[in-house]
């Protein structure tokens, strides 16, 4: 059976109201931190496949994509680049669909359009994107975040979760459509990004997973521990840490990301603390000046 372009492994599933979380590769997958944060989620919350494209070829260059060969008992199984969902259920709280969705090479309105159809068919709640970029920051200090929402208290929550509001102007993916698709259709809409430092170009950064699934797990709460994971994302930084202690250009480059970063944090207090002034205060200070 397939809802639009996508065949449903469980026809028979009924979802509550899903929560959608979506990485998309490999435009905001540095580090793989999307395809890392979505599968420690499945493997929370015990995820079960649910769909994929039916005909993936319409969408992918099989040149840029490559498909898979894999020897199983024997014999050889070709698997196709996809884009692909699982389901968990939650008992009194948010179903939630887990979504790895590719960039589409051609026909790329069609697959945004299906794409959007198939969640809103599901009676998707809310969309949120997670992803990472990089960034002139530090990996001495607390990664960097931004992200956005639809919602005016969810904004709060991401401004209480120490998630800066994005600023950024350039080049994006086709797929920020299908935003512009769910805020018309008042579907929620959340994007979270974190910020990697540039001078590390690790395959998968921990620290970065962590980040985003410290912010992830109070939106939806569950507070089951990530001491395993921060164990690892410690090792792996402090192994970056040794590399930049062996080279003094590195070292130097450090110092001054540090010293911005902390600078942009002090601002930041302010800023805050300045909007925090009593109604008595800001009047005040209008008649001074």
């Amino acid at each position: 059976m397939a809802k639009e372009i996508f065949e449903l492994s469980d026809p028979d599933v009924e979802l509550d109201s899903p929560h959608a979380i979506v990485m998309l590769r490999p435009w905001i997958d540095v580090g793989c931190v999307g395809d890392l944060t979505l599968c420690w989620l499945e493997d929370h919350f015990g995820a079960k496949d649910f769909a994929k494209l039916a005909n993936p070829g319409d969408y992918f260059d099989f040149t840029r994509y490559r498909p898979m060969v894999s020897l199983v008992e024997d014999r050889r199984e070709l698997e196709l680049p996809n884009s692909t969902v699982k389901y968990a259920k939650r008992d009194g709280q948010e179903d939630l669909l887990f979504v790895h969705l590719l960039e589409p090479h051609i026909s790329g309105d069609i697959y945004v359009e299906s794409v959007y159809k198939f969640l809103k068919t599901l009676k998707v709640k809310r969309y949120c994107l997670v992803g990472s970029m990089y960034d002139v920051v530090p990996h001495t200090r607390e990664l960097l975040v931004t992200g956005s929402a639809s919602e005016e208290e969810l904004q709060d929550q991401l401004v209480d979760l120490n998630a800066k509001s994005s600023n950024y102007e350039g080049p994006t993916t086709i797929l920020y459509r299908l935003f512009e698709r769910a805020r018309k259709a008042k579907i929620e809409t959340l994007n979270l990004m974190v910020h990697l430092p540039q001078y590390t170009q690790l395959e998968e950064d921990y620290s970065g997973e962590l980040r985003l699934l410290e912010i992830i797990s109070q939106l939806y709460n569950f507070t089951d521990s990530l001491d395993e994971l921060r164990g690892m994302a410690e090792k792996q930084y402090l192994e970056v840490s040794d590399i930049v202690a062996a080279d003094s250009r590195l070292q130097s480059l450090l110092l001054r990301l540090e010293e911005r970063y902390d600078l942009d944090a002090e601002e930041s207090k302010l800023e805050k603390s300045t909007n925090e002034l009593s109604p008595e205060v800001e009047r005040f200070l209008r008649e001074v000046d």
